[in-house]
């Protein structure tokens, strides 16, 4: 078998591990833009804060491929599927063929069309190694910050800025940070962590244009050295699209990770999938499940048998020691938990826990995040008790005596 792999990212490594658990020695070949050993991309902004070094960062060691037998051609992409020969058409103009092919090309960053921004000297999107390299070059206590976009990637790349430059600003359109994760009340808590570490925030404003070095809000001019566009991503759907595969806003692939395509699987950020907490496809932009996607197309591109069946939004956030877990929808009657330095919010709806925000305390949230899962009934739970501590003393004997004990 020849199996060939678009996107050298986190999801890819999931469908090489999936196919050698059932092939032991098909030709595995992986094809990535980046000119870079897999690396863990949530991990730039700590580059910066010289929490870990780029060597710590790769997301598997370095015989990887060899000891896989995975031929890795890097700095390349691909511009083009022809499904029907079989056939993949590279940027350097090498035609590569494959029995079964996955797609795992990821997102890449947006940019809105804001007048000025070309002229803009110094702008990254902070969102590849090379772009935290870039940064970390320019960067120095002389230097003014405007980060566009108070979403995870905008937050993460101030927070790692922290006392190596002069001032740090994020604008962002919405009323509260993390917008798309939270709610207004954790995002408030948030907001004051990063606030008291100096960091400004302009909100509901958005840029209009860009003169030089000076951003134009509806309110406010903002002078900057240096310029970050965290506005957000988006799927990279292009090849599935123009091969006439089916898409929306990510690639469309059933719980095998099949796309519309014969022989054809999709996994990791640029998918559209089915969302068990809210009961809708989307996209669900998270490392463990772009990892288990990949996994469970490998196993199946390799003639196995598994599903990514259970899949809900989850995100972990951490700044300055302070942390919060969200997973599943926000969708049903909001239950809340207040306490010293901790915010908890829980959402039921049917009887099952449906979503949940932890502010401060995160505690053995896998509990949680396996009642969402497996939707346990909450008839079988203390609710009261699981609310203030994650324990398996509230369930009934049957659930703790399940699978939900590997999740502690």
């Amino acid at each position: 078998m020849k199996y060939l792999i678009i996107g050298n990212s986190i999801a890819s490594i999931g469908v090489i591990e999936g196919i050698r658990h059932i092939d032991k020695t098909g030709e595995i070949t992986v094809v990535g833009d980046e000119k870079r050993h897999v690396y863990s991309r949530p991990l730039i902004s700590y580059l910066i804060q010289g929490k870990t070094d780029e060597d710590r960062m790769k997301y598997r060691d370095d015989d990887f491929y060899k000891r896989n037998g995975v031929n890795p051609i890097l700095g390349v992409s691909a511009v083009k599927i022809e499904e029907k020969q079989k056939k993949v058409f590279l940027s350097d103009g090498r035609e590569l063929s494959y029995d079964v092919l996955a797609i795992a090309t990821g997102a890449s960053p947006f940019i809105p069309p804001i007048d000025g921004y070309d002229k803009v000297k110094d702008k990254i999107a902070f969102f590849t190694l090379d772009d935290a390299e870039y940064l970390k070059s320019k960067i120095d206590k002389s230097k003014r910050v405007l980060i566009v976009g108070a979403g995870l990637i905008g937050l993460k790349c101030a927070e790692c800025l922290v006392g190596k430059v002069k001032s740090i600003t994020v604008v962002d359109h919405a009323d509260f940070v993390l917008h798309s994760i939270l709610d207004n009340d954790e995002a408030k808590e948030v907001q004051n962590v990063l606030s008291k570490q100096g960091i400004n925030f302009i909100l509901s404003s958005g840029i209009q244009k860009f003169e030089e070095n000076t951003a134009i809000t509806e309110n406010d001019k903002i002078g900057f050295d240096i310029l970050v566009m965290a506005v957000g991503v988006r799927p990279n759907v292009s090849l599935i699209k123009d091969a006439g595969g089916k898409v929306d806003r990510g690639i469309l692939v059933d719980e095998k990770c099949k796309t519309s395509l014969p022989d054809v699987y999709a996994c990791g950020d640029c998918t559209q999938y089915f969302d068990i907490s809210s009961e809708t496809e989307k996209i669900m932009a998270i490392l463990p499940n772009a990892y288990m996607q990949g996994e469970t197309a490998g196993i199946n591109m390799a003639g196995g048998t598994a599903s990514f069946d259970k899949a809900i939004p989850m995100n972990s956030i951490g700044f300055f020691g302070y942390h919060i877990i969200s997973a599943g929808s926000y969708d049903g009657e909001e239950s809340v938990e207040r306490g010293k330095g901790y915010l908890k919010k829980f959402f039921v709806k049917d009887g099952v826990l449906k979503g949940f925000i932890l502010a401060g305390d995160v505690n053995r949230a896998g509990i949680y995040t396996r009642m969402i899962r497996d939707k346990i009934p909450l008839a079988d739970v203390d609710f009261d008790l699981i609310k203030k501590e994650a324990s398996l003393i509230c369930f009934v004997k049957s659930i703790r005596d399940s699978s939900l004990t590997k999740v502690v």
